[in-house]
């Protein structure tokens, strides 16, 4: 029997991706069928849930997830793989707006959230396909000289040398593209495969004795006098305290959830495998790479060979029915010698966005937790923040925690009804700019 999803997709399964072909079996993590109690319930199977899930079970704490797909279904299971660190925001942007103390913390955790994903890939034999080394390419000429005083904030003000500036040709040396006009190299940022990331940490969480549920959809979520009360098609769980993480999927199970974020579909596509020489003359020495558009383009080389290249988005849930002709003409943009190669998987997904780009923190009642929006930066942001959201609902002091929640978190305008489509048309219009 198929089961559908918000976005119309089959949750039974995992999308046909690449990610999906080439990673080990399925977490086992059974269905929910029977009632139970537990001191915590984490909602949603992607990184931040795993993350919480993980953090709690190995304080000693019972723990149940439950996932509406397959463990890893969401965002987590089939994005970029793009390692990016720090947040969606600069940290100009935060001395500006929060003050000079607050960025620098702000950066430690971004550095602390990169450690700690290095302990997440070590859960793994192959280290999930981590590969080091991200460019951020500039499109436009103009960008450039932002970008540079950007490096040197970062390196003058934060001690961060693993960021060094590019030049129009120093970034051509790396790229065999002609669409860029320079950029920067961050050799602490990179690459992974991040449904094997996701896999990983589920099978640590179950090891240190959590439950997983995978096709377990929340239908209600209510308080009762023992905490709250989370219903699902074959069973309720009983429990303290509830953590909603169904990111992008969030759909009214959270109302204040709901008003902070914007569901946005992300598209990628891979080539076949290229001829080797091919495929490195392409980037140099493996790097991941992102650039500057508000819609960006985000690609990647994979082990085997193929050019995985993200580009184009939508808003709502609904998806285009041929998302390899979809990507295909922004693939072509950045190199032109592909634009005939076959593609050999195309697939898309929805992230949750908020409007400052900043994820948030919320406890909108006693024992209800919400993380969300992360942005476009989760692969990083997501595992530690809902470790540390985890360790915060169990009593743990955390500053990481408290400071997070008290980060600004706007709403989108337009209320339930009107902000998609004045946000859609907003985002349009910006990546009509960068078009132009």
């Amino acid at each position: 029997m198929r089961h559908a999803g918000p976005s119309g997709e089959d949750i039974g399964r995992f999308p046909r991706s690449y990610y999906a072909d080439t990673c080990d079996a399925p977490v086992d993590a059974e269905p929910l069928h029977s009632d139970v109690i537990t001191d915590f319930c984490v909602i949603g199977g992607g990184f931040t849930g795993l993350g919480a899930a993980l953090a709690l079970a190995r304080m000693g704490r019972s723990v149940r997830l439950v996932e509406m797909g397959p463990i890893g279904w969401g965002a987590s299971g089939r994005n970029g793989g793009q390692i990016h660190v720090g947040w969606e925001q600069s940290q100009t942007w935060f001395e500006k707006k929060l003050g000079h103390d607050t960025a620098q913390a702000l950066w430690r955790m971004a550095l602390a959230a990169r450690t700690h994903l290095d302990t997440l890939f070590d859960l793994a034999p192959d280290r999930c396909d981590f590969r080091p080394g991200l460019v951020f390419a500039d499109h436009r000429p103009g960008h450039l000289a932002a970008t540079h005083a950007h490096v040197r904030n970062m390196r003058e003000v934060y001690g961060y040398g693993s960021l060094t500036p590019l030049s129009r040709d120093a970034l051509r040396g790396m790229l065999d593209t002609a669409a860029y006009h320079g950029g920067s190299f961050d050799a602490l940022g990179g690459h992974c495969h991040p449904l094997k990331l996701a896999l990983a940490m589920a099978r640590a969480a179950q090891a240190a004795g959590a439950m997983l549920h995978a096709h377990t959809p929340c239908t209600h979520l209510v308080p009762d006098r023992a905490g709250w009360r989370v219903t699902t098609p074959h069973g309720v769980i009983h429990a303290g305290q509830v953590l909603d993480a169904s990111g992008a999927y969030a759909r009214a199970m959270v109302p204040q959830t709901d008003a902070h974020v914007l569901p946005v579909n992300s598209y990628i596509a891979t080539t076949e495998p290229l001829d080797p020489a091919l495929a490195d003359s392409l980037i140099e020495g493996g790097a991941a790479v992102s650039d500057a558009r508000f819609v960006p383009y985000y690609f990647r080389l994979t082990p085997d060979h193929r050019l995985l290249f993200g580009g184009g988005e939508s808003y709502g849930y609904r998806m285009p029915r041929d998302i390899a002709a979809f990507v295909r003409p922004h693939l072509a943009r950045v190199f032109p010698q592909l634009a005939h190669v076959p593609i050999s998987h195309a697939w898309g997904g929805s992230l949750a966005i908020t409007p400052n780009r900043l994820p948030f923190v919320m406890q909108p009642q006693p024992g209800l937790h919400a993380v969300n929006g992360f942005s476009g930066v989760g692969v990083v942001m997501a595992p530690w923040l809902g470790q540390a959201v985890g360790r915060a609902m169990a009593g743990e002091a955390n500053a990481a925690h408290d400071l997070v929640r008290r980060m600004p978190h706007p709403r989108f305008p337009g209320g339930p009804w009107l902000r998609w489509p004045t946000q859609a048309l907003a985002m349009s219009f910006m990546a009509l700019r960068d078009r132009l």
